[in-house]
């Protein structure tokens, strides 16, 4: 069997995986919900879950009652005359 080079890209750093703790969102993941990573600027602006689930809730409103307000009429389509 051969031997496995211990490889980690240069931007992984052992330091930041000393603090990781194992099975840390275990009970969330069985409940159904998802984990995401944030960006760094993304993370700053919605610090909580919350925050990050209201902003969310909102978008999907706003998507909501654009899509009725864009939406297609009940009319058929009309057509074109022959050429």
């Amino acid at each position: 069997m051969k031997k496995v080079k211990d490889e980690m890209r240069d931007e992984y750093k052992r330091a930041d995986f000393v603090t990781l703790e194992r099975g840390k969102f275990h009970k969330e993941v069985a409940k159904g919900t998802s984990v995401v990573l944030l960006d760094p600027v993304i993370a700053k602006a919605f610090p909580t879950s919350e925050a990050v689930n209201a902003a969310l809730r909102g978008l999907l409103t706003l998507t909501e009652e654009t899509a009725r307000i864009t939406g297609r009429s009940g009319r058929p389509p009309r057509t074109r005359a022959p050429v």
